[in-house]
């Protein structure tokens, strides 16, 4: 879907300038059409499954997936659905790496439909 997914996540040092808004579009423009950004500071999507044991085997992959990028999303999990949050708190928006780690997720959600 992009190259997003060839990326690694780095480091994001505090200070960093957050992306501006014509950023976050263009890099959500790379990323299935699910994912929203309300407010430029985040980024989330929704995905379903048929039960919760479905949701809870995503949530987890999705959790291996953040140890190894060194980047963790806030997982909500309810039957049948989890929510992907993503944002980087050390400078308090954007950053690629939200981007790329999105990118890797919607990669586990096509393994799994």
């Amino acid at each position: 879907m992009s190259d997003l997914r060839d990326k690694k996540c780095t480091p994001c040092e505090v200070g960093a300038i957050p992306m501006l808004p014509f950023e976050v579009e263009e890099n959500l423009r790379k990323l299935h059409m699910d994912w929203e950004s309300k407010d430029d500071k985040h980024i989330e999507r929704k995905f379903t499954f048929k039960d919760f044991m479905g949701a809870m085997e995503f949530a987890n992959k999705v959790a291996m997936l953040a140890e190894e990028e060194g980047h963790h999303p806030t997982l909500t999990i309810a039957w049948g659905m989890v929510r992907v949050k993503l944002y980087t708190s050390k400078i308090g928006g954007l950053h690629e790496n939200d981007f790329i780690l999105a990118s890797k997720i919607d990669q586990i959600a096509e393994k799994e439909a």
